[in-house]
């Protein structure tokens, strides 16, 4: 199993364990961390790897946001990148208890990347003709990222587990 974390995150994966299929062929990522998976997928397969199992816990979607919302988080993180951080972080365990999570050196150009990525449904159904079973996760109380948008797009290309009670982190406390 390989996995990719969030934005400014590392060694977060302990907080997807009960979800995480462990398999030397199962690939996942965590918001940020969920557009590198399916980057790591799609080149895996190129080179005639074999994966199963594709798992994306709270995809980071913002391709439903505008333009302004885009450049107000860029604006925020290049004024202060620590007060930046620590507002994210604490949005991603609203409305419950932060819970312990390591941080790594991140760029506005990561950040940039994410806010700017859109999810493409063709991209999920080349991966289903090449047999591999796509896994994504939701919380009902992200304040991260656009959840019913996600759902509408994920619902078209994968099996979504929708958790009405959980947070950007998949925690219900």
């Amino acid at each position: 199993m390989k996995f990719y974390s969030g934005f400014s995150l590392k060694n977060e994966e302990y907080l997807f364990s009960e979800f995480i299929k462990k398999s030397e062929y199962t690939i996942c990522g965590f918001s940020y961390g969920a557009i590198k998976a399916l980057k790591a997928t799609q080149e895996a397969l190129a080179k005639s790897n074999r994966v199963d199992t594709l798992q994306l816990f709270s995809p980071a979607f913002f391709q439903s946001k505008d333009e302004k919302f885009k450049r107000l988080q860029l604006m925020s993180y290049k004024k202060n990148q620590e007060i930046y951080l620590k507002q994210f972080i604490s949005s991603c365990f609203a409305p419950y208890e932060n819970k312990i999570v390591e941080h790594t050196e991140n760029t506005i150009d990561e950040l940039q990347e994410l806010l700017e990525y859109e999810w493409n449904p063709d991209d999920f159904k080349e991966l289903i003709e090449r047999g591999v079973t796509i896994e994504v996760y939701l919380g009902g109380k992200d304040r991260i990222i656009d959840v019913n948008a996600a759902k509408e797009l994920f619902l078209e290309v994968s099996t979504v587990t929708y958790i009405k009670a959980a947070n950007h982190f998949l925690q219900l406390n």
